[in-house]
């Protein structure tokens, strides 16, 4: 079997489901599908935010400083870019279980290998260090970049259109439950046994998705002998679903309502990863908040933004009738505001979680609305791996940017008094401030031409 033949769209199956069968198969499929592939998205983001946690007692021991770890943060990001562009296009043809398994397990590996290697940093020299943790990373940002297709491919595949608003909010929650169990569990982890462990946990939760993937993940509703979910949920079958997946795909490049879309979510991702990416060390450094402390703290931002992605299109559809500007403005003024709290206001312990917690709650509607229900507003099902791909690669280029411009920002502005280091976080708050405005104001000024 070819790599291009192990990879691609399964074929209907020859056997098919008893018509009395039909409806109890379709749903226990599509249910065990939905889950199994939100439930190991999750577990990609503990992949991915491993590093996060363990910045801090990277830079205690001297295996990187603030300015490398920026540089391998931006590698997973702008490889992640690029993959996810790619691997949106190459995603619309593939069969999504073994897709979105093989990323995971590789993810996995990487994490695993970059734990193991900490083990026995003191036998090797300090840029052997800072190469093979930029490499790896780096690669573990292609292997990120199969996880989010294949997943909402799923909800196109499996769920009709009347439905895919709903399990898409709940799909999103993903990245949020995957930041409290890394921010919570790997913290403990690290806070044990050392970063080398937190890496080593990571890698078994990979493990751990992988396997569910594979347990549960079904490609098509035609692969298990089922008829497609047009037939299945009564949908009119449209111009769109009859016209050739390169084509649609051409349509989208052409769009210009996704490139609006594609940048408005490249400056919510510069604040939503600037949070994740320097919030623990924001607090640990300007506040004098301990490890856990601040981990608690960034922890609830996983919590609130699941609660911000849910409501999301609950306030969108039932409340806004539909209309998307305005809880768009109302979560962007939200989200600049809080972010603005706790950049330069600040607290104590409770007043950070209130400040974290709106912030997280606002740019979870605004991401979900933006890049989610204005994007499926205008972009055609079989068409939907490609306009993740031009949503992601412009996203992850700027939370690229944004880990080198932020690390820069915060080591440049470091000053050593006595002997200690003296961080000023302001530069970068105010970089970090300013793109939090511009997401939401973009898509709300275009939203008119955006629809035509």
């Amino acid at each position: 079997m070819s790599l291009f033949s192990f990879y691609r769209i399964s074929k209907p199956s020859k056997a098919t489901v008893p018509p009395e069968q039909v409806d109890s198969t379709y749903k226990s499929l599509r249910s065990k599908t939905f889950w199994g592939a939100t439930i190991a998205y999750s577990l990609y983001y503990v992949c991915r935010m491993s590093i996060n946690v363990v910045k801090q007692p990277l830079i205690d021991e001297g295996v990187l400083t603030a300015g490398e770890l920026g540089l391998v943060g931006s590698a997973l990001l702008f490889v992640y870019a690029v993959g996810k562009f790619m691997n949106g296009f190459i995603a619309d043809y593939c069969n999504i279980r073994r897709f979105m398994a093989t990323g995971l397990f590789i993810s996995a590996i990487a994490n695993l290998v970059l734990g193991v290697l900490g083990l026995f940093q003191s036998m090797i020299p300090s840029m052997v260090i800072f190469i093979g943790f930029a490499v790896l990373w780096g690669v573990n940002g292609w292997m990120q970049s199969m996880g989010s297709a294949p997943g909402v491919i799923s909800l196109s595949r499996w769920f009709p259109q009347s439905k895919r608003g709903s399990y898409y909010s709940l799909f999103s929650t993903s990245p949020y439950i995957g930041e409290f169990i890394s921010y919570n569990v790997l913290a403990l982890v690290v806070g044990w046994l050392g970063w080398q462990a937190g890496f080593i946990a990571a890698a078994l939760a990979g493990l751990i998705g992988t396997a569910l993937i594979l347990l549960f993940v079904s490609d098509t509703p035609e692969s298990k002998g089922l008829p497609s979910v047009q037939v299945l949920s009564g949908e009119e079958v449209t111009k769109a679903d009859k016209t050739p997946t390169r084509e649609l795909q051409k349509m989208i490049l052409k769009h210009p309502g996704i490139w609006v879309i594609a940048l408005s979510s490249a400056f919510i991702y510069i604040t939503k990863y600037a949070i994740a990416g320097w919030g623990v060390l924001f607090l640990q450094k300007q506040h004098g908040f301990s490890l856990e402390e601040a981990s608690q703290v960034i922890a609830f931002s996983a919590i609130f933004g699941v609660l911000g992605t849910v409501l999301a299109g609950w306030l969108s559809d039932t409340i806004f009738k539909s209309d998307r500007v305005k809880p768009a403005i109302l979560s962007g003024i939200l989200s600049s505001l809080s972010l603005f709290l706790f950049l330069f206001v600040g607290g104590g312990f409770v007043m950070n979680i209130f400040y974290v917690s709106l912030f997280s709650l606002s740019v979870g509607v605004l991401y979900c609305i933006v890049a989610g229900l204005m994007a499926v507003d205008i972009v055609p099902r079989k068409a939907t791996g490609a306009a993740l791909g031009v949503v992601g690669i412009s996203s992850y280029i700027a939370a690229g940017l944004q880990d080198i411009i932020s690390g820069y920002l915060i080591q440049g502005y470091t000053q050593v008094v006595d002997g200690v280091d003296t961080y000023n976080f302001t530069p970068v708050s105010w970089f970090w401030a300013a793109a939090s405005i511009i997401s939401f104001v973009l898509p709300v000024l275009n939203w008119k031409k955006m629809k035509k």
